[in-house]
């Protein structure tokens, strides 16, 4: 019988050295060109090396297909790893036997096909006892952020990818998967090791899981892949980090870094988590382990400062879907939780999602010699349902909880860190919790020791100050010579535009003292993919703006973002924005995403439009237009339209916001237009979490909040309403 380690043993063994120190007498052709590949390829037989040249290979389709053998297997390499460079519409393709592919790196353009790297060349020709590693895919995207392809599918059985640096997909679709759609992928035994799955951004829709094993139609088909020894570094794409959707995986060692989300169990049965660390460092929305289906082991796990709640909690388990389509929520059931340390997590919740659909509550749940350790010892579990078939057997914590009768002691624990960075109690005699010895991974022992894992987060203020005199085009022309980080620093006096600021990098723009904006244009900013804006200090009047419907002091170019986007506004002023009707302040576009829109201590006054219109994704998939927006103390003053609408519909729960803060504003006479088809002042559709405190409000349309999925939270406190409706609140449905 060949047992998973054995495959395991025997893939793992494949290492190209190895390989060509068998093969004294091995073909080695180095090609310089496409003609040169494809002729060098046709007619592969074992032991042959294929040697790309270095350089940029732009709009390469590379095809690898041919029969090696465990001593002779056949070899696609870079003729130095990392300096191969496969650009433009360029992707790979492998199928056969014993086939290497290593060295290569992917980067400025993306795949002309559905996957830039595959282990299959069609349907009929799968690969096999196959292996990439040490290859890069960097930033490799489709420039419609809608547009959907996968970097990574993995077909056939017995392959391994490992090594491997993976970062920066901002479209949408899953960053790797493994298909299980035909037989000949089945029970396939896989390795995905080592490798190294960098930031992925959020997405703000629906597509953006790092790493999917199976899919619903055949989730209830074994895979038997290993998942091993991988780091999740801000892996943020959507709620589900990994998604689980199929049988007798092996997720185990792999670190979760600050990743937003939580490892899913999605579909599929008698799959085993074991032994991997998740830290969330207290960023928002980090999660850990969601359940789902049966026959799990969830165990020997560590997690600690996760931040998350909901599908995001330490650990969550679901309520299912009584007879449940495939593609909905099967019951969780015979499933144990063991040994897991849950070291000031924000909570653990059990039955979620219970609703008039999801009533079959967890069946026959053993959670047992978990340490559970809660800060400022509060309660963090949570039940949206009864609990009578979770059974908790020699829990420790250091909280009672109100929830949980027996299974769970409480006592003071003190915890130190061990010798592996993790903590653990002081007193040794408590044996619940995460094993002392457990191996924490090092970033370093993952991806490519060539390629460096660096931030590319969007940083304001780190290049160098350029200082701009006043006058006509001054900006526009500062602008032309800055780069990345730069600060355009505004004398006293008043600036003319006729020309639109093109922002196409992260660019700040601050005035110490009294610096005048004037633009003649339909807009005085427009921020492209690759942009983001900060403004400080300055006044922007709209008195000489094109007389034209639509104009807005700040748009985002019709193309979209592919990469989002940060505004920041602060301590400014912008007045008279009313020469046509609706003129907006910032006006996004279909297939725009921001990261975060800060705007504080900033006057608006004279706006014939809306101060935030990031309604532009109308399809009710879920999609929205921003992450974060947060409002503080602002004055909003004559404001025809809406100062926020903000749009999220559909029903999808896959993704986490929008997030909203509206604190400390004076909103005065906003929202009374005619052509204000909301009748409000804000109108937040759909948004997830919600604090709207301390404004206050004079003769201005209602606060319109339409809550319509998952969870979300909405906080009303200490505003105040003059001359103004109360606010409207509804669930579920749309106010008129």
């Amino acid at each position: 019988m060949i047992t998973r380690k054995y495959i395991v043993q025997l893939i793992c063994c494949l290492t190209l050295g190895f390989f060509l120190a068998q093969e004294s007498k091995a073909s080695v052709t180095l090609v310089q060109n496409m003609d040169q590949y494809k002729t060098a390829t046709k007619s592969l037989i074992p032991g042959d090396t294929i040697m790309l040249a270095n350089g940029i290979w732009k709009d390469a389709e590379l095809i690898l297909q041919g029969n090696g053998t465990l001593e002779k297997p056949i070899v696609l390499i870079a003729e130095t790893p990392g300096e191969v460079f496969l650009e433009g519409k360029s992707n790979l393709s492998i199928g056969g036997n014993y086939l290497i592919v290593k060295g290569l790196v992917f980067r400025n353009g993306f795949t002309p096909s559905s996957e830039v790297i595959s282990f299959r060349i069609d349907s009929e020709n799968l690969a096999f006892h196959s292996r990439v590693t040490e290859c890069v895919i960097d930033d490799y995207n489709n420039p419609d952020r809608n547009a959907q392809d996968t970097w990574i599918m993995m077909y056939g059985r017995n392959n391994r990818f490992d090594h491997n640096h993976i970062e920066g997909k901002r479209n949408v679709g899953v960053t790797m998967a493994v298909r299980l759609n035909s037989e000949q992928s089945q029970e396939n035994y896989h390795s995905i090791d080592h490798n190294y799955f960098g930031p992925r951004p959020v997405l703000g829709s629906n597509g953006g899981e790092t790493l999917r094993i199976g899919t619903s139609t055949y989730s209830l088909t074994n895979s038997y892949t290993e998942i091993s020894n991988n780091y999740f570094d801000k892996c943020n794409g959507e709620t589900e980090i990994i998604s689980i959707k199929s049988g007798k995986n092996v997720i185990k060692g792999n670190v979760f870094l600050e990743s937003k989300g939580s490892l899913t169990l999605r579909h599929g049965n008698g799959n085993i988590i074991e032994k991997n660390i998740f830290l969330g460092n207290g960023v928002a929305e980090t999660g850990g382990i969601r359940v789902i289906n049966a026959e799990h082991q969830i165990k020997d796990n560590y997690m600690q400062d996760l931040s998350g709640e909901d599908f995001r909690a330490g650990i969550t388990i679901m309520n299912g879907v009584p007879n449940s389509p495939i593609n909905r929520y099967h019951q969780v059931k015979n499933v144990t939780i063991s040994n897991n340390s849950l070291i000031n997590v924000a909570s653990v919740e059990l039955a979620v999602g219970s609703d008039g659909e999801r009533s079959a509550r967890p069946e026959n749940i053993t959670l047992e010699k978990n340490l559970i350790i809660s800060e400022n010892a509060a309660d963090i579990f949570k039940t949206y349902d009864k609990i009578d078939g979770i059974h908790f057997v020699d829990n420790q914590s250091n909280f009672q909880s109100t929830l949980i009768d027996k299974g769970l002691e409480t006592t003071e624990i003190k915890l130190e860190k061990g010798s592996n960075g993790l903590l653990y109690p002081t007193d040794l005699s408590i044996q619940a919790g995460a094993p002392r010895d457990l191996r924490v991974l090092s970033i370093d022992e993952t991806g490519t020791n060539w390629y460096v894992k660096k931030s590319k987060e969007i940083v304001f203020d780190v290049g160098k100050k350029i200082k701009v005199s006043p006058g006509l085009n001054q900006i526009s022309d500062a602008l032309s010579g800055a780069q990345t980080g730069d600060i355009l620093e505004l004398e006293p006096g008043m600036y003319e535009q006729t020309k639109v600021l093109d922002i196409t990098f992260p660019v700040s723009i601050v005035a110490g003292q009294d610096a005048r904006i004037s633009f003649e244009g339909n807009s005085l900013f427009e921020i492209y993919n690759g942009g983001a804006l900060s403004v400080t200090g300055v006044k922007v009047t709209g008195k000489n703006a094109a007389d034209a419907a639509g104009n807005a002091v700040i748009k985002i170019n019709r193309s979209g973002t592919l990469r989002n986007y940060k505004l920041k506004i602060e301590k400014s002023e912008f007045t008279d924005m009313s020469v046509n009707h609706s003129f907006n302040f910032l006006e996004a576009s279909s297939g725009s995403f921001a990261d975060t829109i800060e705007i504080s201590n900033t006057n608006f006054k004279n706006f014939t439009g809306s101060i935030l219109a990031l309604n532009k994704e109308k399809e009710d998939l879920g999609k929205y237009n921003a992450e974060y927006i947060l409002l503080t103390e602002n004055r909003f003053e004559s404001i025809g339209g809406v100062i926020a609408d903000i749009y999220r519909g559909g029903t999808d729960e896959s993704t986490f916001g929008p997030y909203v803060l509206v604190q400390n504003n004076q909103i005065i006479d906003a929202g009374n237009n005619s052509r204000n088809k909301t009748d409000s002042s804000f109108y937040l559709y759909g948004t997830q979490w919600l604090v709207l405190t301390g404004n206050s409000f004079l003769n201005s349309a209602p606060v319109k909040v339409i809550e319509m999925v998952g969870t979300p939270y909405s906080l009303f406190e200490k505003n105040q309403f003059d001359q103004t409706k109360q606010i409207i609140h509804s669930k579920n449905q749309v106010i008129k």
